[in-house]
């Protein structure tokens, strides 16, 4: 039977790939996508989910989440890392564009702001259904303050952020949670089980040149576009953050999604205490508790990730599609 999911996302390349992977899965049942300010603007990542769902000719609703963090830009902040052009052999290349290179979406997204979906749907859910947030925390996060009931309906939360070895926005945190390290901390105390995808899994599991080439193999409209992604962040990674094998990305997005379907595609996940930093430094930290003590079990959190595992769902996922 297949897993009822609701996609949250702000939509760039890796959050491209994980929604097609969603929808092509089956055993993905994919009920909605909120979308939320991150990688770009709200309305930039609401029109590429847009892109995304009208190409691949999906029945899937699209509702558009919050422009802003909670309470982030009430007060001053360490600045993350400026995400700066990359240029490679003079052209310049970003891991994530403006706007996906797909056509501009006719679709439309609904009426109902993604919290008060959240809060709607979950209020009456006939069965609890998977979370699966691949963006910054808001929309959930606003959801649960609207009406923390509304945890009883939520079958597991699985959530692309945080690390314990890595870090890309500041020293200390990874984006996805720095952007709204105050949503993050609503979440993880909202009673809800949670597992953390963080970029110690998303580093680990990364797909090279030869897996992109798999994907072209299959020769379909989203295998290639998959592909075409992939490609791109490679090139970015190796300018920018090399990992441990050469001509490798991480998709982070994507390894989250494949997480629900199978968790095997994720190494060494413990159950943790874990809190989230949110001043100074240590804003957006998700700080895993190292004692030989550590204060009560809250979440589980993936210390590393199946290259093999990941780059082998992906394939048989876009060629059973």
């Amino acid at each position: 039977m297949s897993e009822k999911i609701i996609l949250d996302v702000d939509t760039g390349s890796d959050d491209a790939v994980a929604i097609m992977t969603a929808i092509l899965s089956p055993d993905i049942d994919l009920v909605a996508i909120c979308t939320v300010a991150g990688n770009k603007d709200v309305e930039k990542t609401t029109e590429n989910t847009l892109r995304v769902v009208e190409t691949l000719g999906a029945d899937v609703p699209v509702y558009k989440g919050v422009a802003r963090p909670l309470v982030k830009e009430l007060t001053p902040r360490v600045p993350a890392t400026h995400r700066s052009n990359t240029v490679v052999d003079g052209r310049i290349v970003n891991v994530h564009e403006d706007y996906l290179d797909l056509p501009p979406a006719t679709i439309k997204v609904q009426d109902t702001p993604a919290a008060a979906f959240y809060v709607d749907y979950l209020r009456g859910a006939p069965e609890p259904v998977t979370l699966v947030p691949v963006g910054p925390l808001t929309n959930l996060a606003l959801a649960l303050l609207m009406d923390a009931s509304i945890v009883r309906n939520i079958k597991r939360i699985v959530i692309m952020g945080g690390g314990r070895e890595v870090a890309n926005a500041t020293p200390a945190a990874e984006f996805n949670v720095w952007a709204d390290a105050e949503a993050a901390a609503w979440v993880l105390q909202s009673g809800a089980d949670i597992l953390w995808v963080p970029l110690d899994a998303t580093h680990a599991a990364y797909l090279t040149k030869d897996d992109c080439e798999r994907l072209r193999a299959i020769n379909t409209l989203e295998s290639n576009f998959a592909a075409d992604l992939v490609e791109q962040r490679i090139v970015v990674h190796d300018a920018r953050q090399p990992l441990s094998v050469r001509f490798s990305a991480a998709v982070h997005d994507a390894l989250a999604v494949c997480a629900v379907i199978d968790e095997s595609v994720l190494r060494d996940v413990r159950c943790v205490h874990m809190d989230i930093g949110l001043s100074d430094y240590a804003e957006g930290q998700t700080i895993v508790d190292p004692r030989h003590e550590p204060g009560p079990i809250n979440c589980s959190f993936a210390f590393d990730g199946d290259p093999v595992r990941f780059a082998d769902m992906l394939c048989e996922i876009f060629t059973r599609a």
